[in-house]
């Protein structure tokens, strides 16, 4: 046999050298109970005793369900002792039945539900592996699917299925649908960003920045010690602002928001087609209670071994019913402490997180203000790149450690609230979670896209922040190229170090940890570690446990976040996304295959509460774009510019269209420069619609303003309103079941209606047989003269030799309904009424009783 060259945590796991026949599998446990101390795992007292007792109990209980224990021959004095649970080949087939699994089947039809009684319709070649093996599945997913290597392969969902059960088989499914269709979308963002590069060199509005000869005077960035500058020295940020700023942008805005529709549709017809051939089409999910508050009662905790298995077996309904009776439930004024918490502590998060990006703005406030004071020329010049770059890591920083806080804070928000079942615990986390990290990780952002330079004021009548910090502006290329930095350094700085990097080093963090513990142990035991080689069940039992899939979607949600919400800054989001999923697909590959414990299977039809989000999100990031587009790039200015206040319909005298003026003499004291290079400067320019020092109404918003402000709101409603029509278009014109899944499904009905069909005929082919071989008035039986002959239509209707004559019946594993049979013989035309059985009241009970 082929020995396991991984590590991971399994439960089915075959023993090399088993002492029990070698169909039977030893289940090993998933460790998510570790024991404690020496064989036995108890310590001293009555606590001791009790747990003594308690697993005496789930012992015997095991055995009663027809599980077969194999404990460890040596004992050992030091380190966790193993139980293997083997699994006949009787109580395999017992829980196959029972969770209504479909086999395959000797004849070509629709796959039955397998059934004990029915063992010879299957096609069982070999009892050894009729039941998936889970070792042999696990060194296949190594394989062909925990490898770097295998980037290009497409995933073994089945496999993982198998392996890992459905819920987690979705996952990865849904992972491998999101990576897909990232192709299409990065290579269109691909070609808009290059044809911002190919148009940077013909774009009006960059060349009179760019322009020395233009010679704009712009006022001062921060007061006393800043001094007038040329405008002309923006130059690059402005060239780099047009790579994204640009008329493609809003064709990749609205291609994107049609993209996020098309994705939603294609992973419900995947998601479908794995219902379908997981045979998930019917599956009722149990609700697991996690409350563990029952009242007393010894008649049911007591001797529910195999009586339990067979109370389920005889009325699986009732059974379901009857498992959570004795539970208290808890009231509203049980559970409003932990309603006021959460709500509390959530708006304490959010105070926390909107303080830490105020933090942020001080910061680029007051280094901003100290850089210019720099008597160093180079250092001047580059205020505003190092200021914003260090602000931005600053920020990535605050976000990584507030994520992982606001992780543990939602577990713990979540246990105050007591949900009644596993499902309703695992809604809550995942709101609260999702809440939290979502004003975490795009606060900062917002704050760049849509507050930052709305409130700086004019020269002259500034906005401070504790009455001596100017609020920040804007570049003079405007914030476009402000937001596109922040998105992309959060945005690859979170996916490379806290999806990659933590995944990688906490696990190896965790293991070297565990190892440094090892060291602490006696000689005896380190000497007895040495003699006996460690098992795989030993191996699997040092792996980190599975803590749930709610990270790893928390990931991916957050990623689609930045690709969708704000892609209209930044047409290479979606590019820098499939880059970090192809390696981020191998990586969870790995950690689940050889890093973590084996989870247990849950079944599952759906991603649940996680296709809400990624919907609501679609239409969220519609209107996003379209206040990106409209207020934050200069998109609708440029279009004002052109078609209403341009003398030739071109672009050019744009920017000192743009630009206001402002009487240096209007200064308030301490807010001129106080020692300039242009000290003959009378008039300095900055960058609003507002009306000259020369007006009747000076410094207050010009009419290009308003018609500025109409047009960008108009641009938002049109926007939104044709984006949300094309993606219900395109939601309506793609099916949500697959062509080929629904044609399989008509199939499927009409060949078990055929089925049903022959089994009927085959009963009305026993009773003919069973009536027409007596000769029952003969005997005296003058009311049971009905039954001698049958109509001849309906017989050869179904298929019955006239004259009763008829075959041997054979034995069914499927118990049909006589009722239908009568009524299908009632309504069934007959040409002979002498021959017709009668259907009168009075003989009711003369059919019941014969048949």
């Amino acid at each position: 046999r082929k020995q396991i060259s991984v590590r991971g945590g399994d439960r089915l796991h075959r023993l090399s050298a088993p002492p029990h026949p070698p169909h039977r599998l030893s289940v090993i446990s998933n460790g998510s109970s570790p024991l404690s101390g020496p064989v036995g795992g108890v310590g001293q007292g009555g606590l001791g005793c009790a747990m003594v007792l308690i697993r005496e109990e789930f012992e015997a209980r095991l055995l009663e369900a027809g599980l077969e224990m194999e404990r460890d021959t040596e004992v050992r004095v030091y380190g966790p002792s193993f139980t293997r649970l083997h699994v006949p080949w009787q109580v395999l087939s017992r829980e196959a039945e029972f969770l209504k699994i479909k086999v395959p089947t000797k004849k070509v039809r629709p796959p039955p539900l397998y059934s004990r009684v029915c063992v010879c319709v299957f096609n069982i070649t070999s009892k050894d592996t009729f039941f998936d093996n889970a070792t042999r599945s696990r060194i296949l997913l190594h394989d062909e699917w925990a490898r770097y290597g295998a980037f290009y392969k497409y995933q073994p969902v089945d496999l993982i299925r198998k392996y890992f059960g459905e819920k987690i088989g979705l996952y990865f499914a849904w992972l491998g649908v999101y990576t897909q269709l990232l192709i299409p979308a990065s290579m269109v963002g691909i070609i808009v960003f290059c044809y911002g590069c190919y148009t940077v060199d013909m774009d009006v509005p960059s060349l009179e920045m760019c322009d020395k000869q233009q010679n704009f005077t712009m006022c001062p960035l921060c007061d006393g010690v800043c001094d007038y500058w040329h405008l002309s020295t923006a130059c690059g940020t402005a060239r780099a602002s047009h790579l994204f700023d640009n008329p493609a942008t809003v064709f990749f805005a609205i291609f994107m928001s049609l993209w996020v529709a098309t994705f939603l549709e294609h992973w419900k017809r995947r998601q479908i087609s794995l219902n379908h051939s997981w045979d998930l089409t019917g599956l009722e999910e149990e609700e697991v209670n996690t409350i563990t508050y029952h009242t007393p009662q010894p008649h049911r905790t007591r001797g529910r071994g195999a009586a339990a298995f067979k109370e389920r077996d005889s009325n699986p309904e009732a059974y379901k019913k009857s498992r959570y009776t004795g539970v208290e439930k808890l009231t509203w004024r049980d559970r409003l402490p932990g309603y006021l918490i959460n709500i509390s502590s959530i708006l304490f998060m959010f105070g926390l997180t909107f303080s830490a990006v105020f933090g942020v703005i001080v910061y680029r406030i007051v280094v901003s203000a100290l850089m210019a004071m720099s008597p160093d020329p180079e250092t001047k010049s580059n205020v505003r790149v190092t200021v914003t770059a260090t602000a931005v890591i600053i920020n990535l920083v605050v976000i990584l450690i507030l994520d992982e806080i606001y992780g543990a804070v939602a577990v713990w928000l979540t246990e105050l609230e007591i949900p009644r079942t596993e499902s309703n615990f695992e809604q809550h986390l995942i709101l609260k979670a999702f809440l939290l990290k979502f004003m975490n990780a795009y606060a900062p952002i917002f704050y760049v896209a849509f507050f930052k330079g709305r409130f700086a004021g004019r020269p002259g009548d500034y906005v401070y922040v504790f009455n001596d910090y100017r609020m920040e502006e804007c570049a003079p290329g405007g914030c476009l190229i402000e937001l596109c930095i922040q998105l992309s350094i959060i945005m690859v700085g979170k996916q490379l170090i806290q999806n990659n990097v933590f995944e990688i080093g906490i696990p190896k963090l965790k293991k070297l940890i565990r190892a440094w513990k090892g060291k602490g142990i006696s000689l005896e035991e380190r000497e007895e570690q040495r003699a006996r080689p460690p098992q795989q069940w030993n191996l699997d039992y040092t792996l980190v446990p599975f803590e749930g899939l709610t990270p790893e979607y928390m990931e991916m949600i957050i990623q689609f976040g930045f690709v969708s919400l704000f892609v209209a800054s930044f047409p290479l989001a979606p590019l820098f996304a499939l880059l970090n999923n192809v390696i981020e697909i191998r990586l969870d590959a790995k950690k689940f295959v050889t890093e973590l414990r084996r989870p247990d299977a849950v079944q599952a039809k759906d991603i649940g509460i996680w296709y809400n989000i990624l919907s609501g999100m679609g239409k969220f990031s519609v209107i996003i774009n379209a206040f990106v587009i409209s207020f934050t790039s200069d998109f609708i200015p440029r279009l004002v510019y052109q078609y209403m206040y341009s003398q030739t319909g071109t672009m050019h005298g744009f920017i000192d269209h743009t630009l206001s003026h402002f009487n240096v003499s209007n200064f308030r004291p301490g807010n001129a420069p106080t020692s300039s290079y242009l000290s003959e400067t009378t008039v300095c320019r900055y960058k609003d619609y507002r009306e000259p020092p020369w007006s009747a109404e000076a410094y207050q918003f010009s009419k290009t303003y308003w018609a500025v402000l109409a047009a960008r709101l108009a641009f938002v409603i049109l926007f939104q309103n044709l984006v949300m029509f094309l993606s219900l278009l395109v939601a309506w014109v793609i099916p949500d079941v697959p062509k080929n899944i629904s044609e399989q499904l008509k199939r499927e009905k009409t060949l078990l209606v055929d089925v049903f069909l022959r089994e009927e005929k085959e009963k009305f082919h026993l009773l003919q047989s069973l009536f027409s071989s007596k000769d029952l008035p003969s005997q005296g039986h003058p009311d049971t003269a009905h039954f001698r002959t049958l109509p001849l239509g309906l017989s050869q209707g179904l298929g019955q030799p006239p004259g009763g004559e008829g075959g041997e019946s054979r034995v069914r594993c499927r118990a049909a309904s006589f009722s239908q049979f009568t009524r299908q013989m009632s309504m069934s035309p007959s040409n002979n009424a002498g021959r017709q059985m009668s259907m009168s009241p009075s003989n009711d009970a003369a059919r019941h009783t014969a048949v």
